[in-house]
């Protein structure tokens, strides 16, 4: 009886082992989900880093456009297109005058057995706003610039069409001149269009003489168009002391365009 008790001490002393072991394993166990730092304590993984935004398009300049009949001096018409039926001009159609506006002046000067001559003017304003998806006023206006020198181009029926900067006239400007016959008559042609940051201008002026009455000449033509378009230009330029910038926008201006006689 005596032996016994050595034995079963030896007994308890391996039963005991098993279970420090089992407590030490699961105080030791983290499962991955967090670390120790140099100090000892423990610390959640770091946060995924914020996704980086997108840069900002600059602000566009211009924020309304000018009324078209009243961007041309009343001189400038007289002297153009002498016998205006309307000196006050006719606008054209648009859903949006702030997007798009346009005017124009046609008359006919009758000098009896001499013949007469005839003169047309139209303008139009186009604006674009900055868009964070589209890209900046002034960049949507140059794409804009480049579809209407092509589209003045590509006019119907043109004839001897020539083209070259118009210096003097915004950030950019083109020139284009043709000839074009209708009504039996010869037209003399001349287009401008110009940007001003995110403003594009376009005008046209063309003239024949009627009944015997002398073509008017390419050069003249020419030189009315520039000097429409510097005052055109000029009337956009006058709004930036009374207008503030747009702030970048998503939406983007009504689709219809003005429409001109």
């Amino acid at each position: 009886m005596h032996r016994s008790a050595p034995r079963l001490s030896r007994i308890l002393a391996c039963a005991a082992v098993p279970v420090m072991l089992v407590v030490a394993g699961c105080s030791s166990d983290s499962g991955g989900k967090e670390t120790k730092d140099s100090s000892g304590s423990s610390s959640s993984s770091a946060a995924p880093s914020a996704k980086k935004s997108e840069p900002s398009v600059a602000p566009a300049k211009f924020a309304t456009l000018p009324d078209p009949c009243k961007s041309i001096a009343k001189k400038t018409i007289t002297s153009l297109v002498p016998d205006a039926k309307s000196k006050s001009g006719t606008p054209a159609n648009s859903s949006d005058v702030s997007y798009r506006a346009g005017c124009s002046w046609n008359g006919l000067t009758d000098k009896g057995v001499n013949g007469s001559q005839y003169r047309w003017l139209d303008i139009g304003f186009t604006r674009f706003d900055s868009d964070q998806t589209l890209g900046s006023g002034a960049e949507r206006a140059q794409q804009d610039y480049a579809k209407q020198v092509a589209k003045a181009k590509a006019a119907e029926g043109a004839k001897k069409v020539a083209e070259g900067p118009a210096s003097g006239i915004g950030e950019q400007a083109t020139k284009i001149t043709y000839d074009l016959t209708k009504t039996s008559e010869d037209f003399k042609y001349a287009t401008i269009v110009a940007r001003t940051e995110n403003v594009v201008v376009t005008l046209t002026y063309n003239g024949a003489g009627y009944a015997g009455a002398k073509t008017p000449s390419a050069d003249d033509i020419l030189k009315g168009a520039e000097k429409v378009a510097k005052e055109a230009v000029a009337s956009v330029a006058a709004l930036a002391a009374d207008t503030k910038p747009d702030a970048p926008s998503s939406s983007a201006e009504p689709s219809k365009s003005a429409k001109a006689n």
